[in-house]
C-alpha cells in the first residue's frame, strides 16, 4: 500500500519530471514554455515580489470565501423558510449564471474602485452560486420521516427548519463550501485582471507583457498552492463538523 501523501509525492514527480524533458527534448525557448527548474529560479529570485502580491490576493480570497459563503446560506435559508422567495429569487439565481463574470467585473471596478473591494465582490459572485444551491438541495431533501414527527409533535415550521432541516442539511453544504474554495481563487484573480495595482492577477499580466513568462508560472503555482491549501483547510473542517459522516469509499480503492 502507497500512503497518500506518497502518492502526491510520485505524482507530482511524474508530472515535472515529464515537463522538464518536454522542455529539454523540445528545446522550446524559454518565452514560450520555461521548465520547472526556470519556474523554481524565478519563484526563489521574485520571492519578496510573489509574497507581496500573494498575500493581497490570499487576502481577498479569504475575505470572499466567508463572505460568499453568508451570503449564499441566508439565501439558501429563506428559500427554504419562504414560498414565495423561491418563486422570485431561484429565476433570478439561475439567470445570474448565464452572466459571464468578466462582464461584471468591470462594472464592480468601475463601482468600488481599484481596491480590494471590487476583487472581494468578483469572488463572492463567483462563491455565491455554488454555496446557495448546495445548502438549499440539502434543506429540500431531508428525510420525510424526520418531518413527519416534527408535525406530529406540534413543531413549528421555523423550528423544524432550524432543528431538524438544516442539521440534515449540512454534509450537502459543506460540499458546496468545497467546490467555493476551489473557485475562490477565480474571483479574485479575475478582478484583478480587470482592474488593480497588486495581487498575483496583476503580477500575470505585468509578467506576461514583458515575456517573463517563468514570473508568470511561478504565480500561477503561487495561486494554485493557496487553492489547495484553502481546499484541504475547508475539507479538515468539514470533517470535524461532521463526525457522524465517515468516509465510505470502497476498500479497493485505499490501496
Amino acid at each position: 500500500m502507497i500512503a497518500p501523501l506518497a502518492r502526491v509525492v510520485v505524482t507530482l514527480a511524474v508530472l515535472l519530471g515529464g515537463w522538464q524533458a518536454l522542455v529539454w527534448l523540445t528545446g522550446l525557448p524559454r518565452y514560450l514554455l520555461p521548465g520547472p527548474l526556470a519556474v523554481a529560479e524565478a519563484m526563489h529570485r521574485q520571492a519578496p515580489l510573489l509574497i507581496q502580491h500573494g498575500l493581497t490576493t490570499l487576502t481577498e480570497i479569504i475575505l470572499g470565501l466567508l463572505g460568499g459563503v453568508a451570503l449564499g446560506g441566508l439565501s439558501a435559508l429563506t428559500l427554504a423558510r419562504f414560498r414565495a422567495a423561491r418563486r422570485w429569487l431561484m429565476p433570478v439565481l439561475v439567470v445570474s449564471q448565464a452572466i459571464p463574470v468578466f462582464a461584471l467585473a468591470p462594472l464592480l471596478v468601475l463601482w468600488l474602485g481599484y481596491g480590494m473591494a471590487s476583487k472581494i465582490a468578483m469572488a463572492i459572485l463567483v462563491i455565491y452560486f455554488p454555496v446557495t444551491t448546495a445548502l438549499f438541495d440539502g434543506l429540500r431533501r431531508t428525510e420525510p420521516g424526520w418531518l413527519d414527527l416534527a408535525r406530529t409533535m406540534g413543531a413549528t415550521p421555523a423550528a423544524t427548519l432550524w432543528v431538524i432541516r438544516l442539521p440534515a442539511a449540512q454534509p450537502a453544504f459543506w460540499s458546496g463550501v468545497r467546490v467555493a474554495a476551489a473557485v475562490a481563487p477565480i474571483g479574485a484573480v479575475i478582478g484583478e485582471w480587470v482592474g488593480s495595482s497588486s495581487g498575483l492577477g496583476y503580477l500575470m499580466l505585468h509578467a506576461n507583457a514583458r515575456m517573463q513568462i517563468d514570473v508568470l508560472f511561478a504565480a500561477v503555482l503561487v495561486l494554485g498552492l493557496f487553492a489547495v491549501a484553502l481546499y484541504a483547510a475547508v475539507d479538515a473542517l468539514a470533517r470535524r463538523a461532521l463526525p457522524w459522516q465517515p468516509d465510505t469509499q470502497p476498500a479497493e480503492d485505499s490501496a
